[in-house]
């Protein structure tokens, strides 16, 4: 298995041979509005470039959408990607996916299996109390096949009960973390932060954690080297790996 974190949530993941797209986000940097009422609002999104050429990233067997929010799933990635390929994504963001044009929506609600992966949706809680409702619905998927490790991707969510069950249920080898503790002015953060990576790493701490996420979108402010300083301090270098936005990590 390989997984090249693109940029934010947009990773390129190789399993079983096939090229898994996940959340495609492929907008030219600072062409997009910031998110409003947080912390540094003054600044357009996406904060970096794509680190590859678009032709790459339509050159694939397959997407996974959690989410349809814009950072997940942008126009330029919609006005540009393959309407024919298989879209995996929650039941409540099908039809808006099949009205975009896309003419092989798989909504997700508990498995599917394509190609001989196993996909299994998961779910997930973007924020705390009624910001979490106000986010709306979101979704994680666990890829599994025999001839690969088992690959959890987290989606957009904080930790809480139904996170720590998937872990203890799946022991996933690698998982893809969501993290920056994205936020708004008042609230808690609607993703992930340090916190939680260490409620996951005591939970499982056999998993391969990729961090990602961070350093792309206005709102979320937790940094790379935050993490990266973390790592350092509990020498957990073999267990967790923050990639900058381009960077392969292979796993098994």
């Amino acid at each position: 298995m390989q997984i090249q974190l693109i940029r934010h949530a947009t990773h390129l993941i190789t399993y079983k041979g096939l090229k898994f797209l996940l959340d495609p986000m492929f907008s030219a940097q600072g062409t997009l509005a910031p998110v409003p009422n947080a912390p540094n609002q003054h600044l357009n999104n996406p904060l970096s470039s794509l680190p590859v050429e678009l032709k790459r990233l339509v050159d694939i067997d397959a997407i996974i959408v959690t989410h349809s929010h814009r950072d997940h799933f942008d126009d330029r990635a919609i006005s540009s990607l393959p309407k024919n390929l298989p879209l995996f994504c929650q039941p409540e963001d099908e039809q808006l996916i099949k009205d975009k044009g896309f003419e092989h929506v798989i909504a997700i609600s508990k498995e599917f299996v394509w190609q001989g992966v196993k996909l299994i949706r998961t779910e997930g809680r973007h924020g705390h109390g009624r910001l979490a409702e106000a986010m709306g619905p979101v979704s994680g998927f666990i890829l599994k096949s025999k001839d690969e490790p088992t690959l959890y991707i987290i989606g957009d969510s904080v930790w809480y009960a139904d996170i720590e069950h998937t872990f203890k249920h799946f022991s996933p080898d690698a998982a893809i973390v969501f993290a920056g503790e994205a936020r708004f002015l008042e609230g808690l953060p609607i993703t992930m932060g340090i916190a939680d990576i260490e409620n996951i790493r005591k939970t499982s701490p056999q998993t391969k954690l990729i961090i990602s996420h961070m350093e792309s979108w206005n709102h979320c402010l937790l940094k790379r080297e935050e993490v990266r300083e973390y790592i350092r301090e509990n020498q957990l270098d073999i267990n967790i790996s923050v990639p900058e936005d381009g960077e392969i990590v292979r796993i098994g």
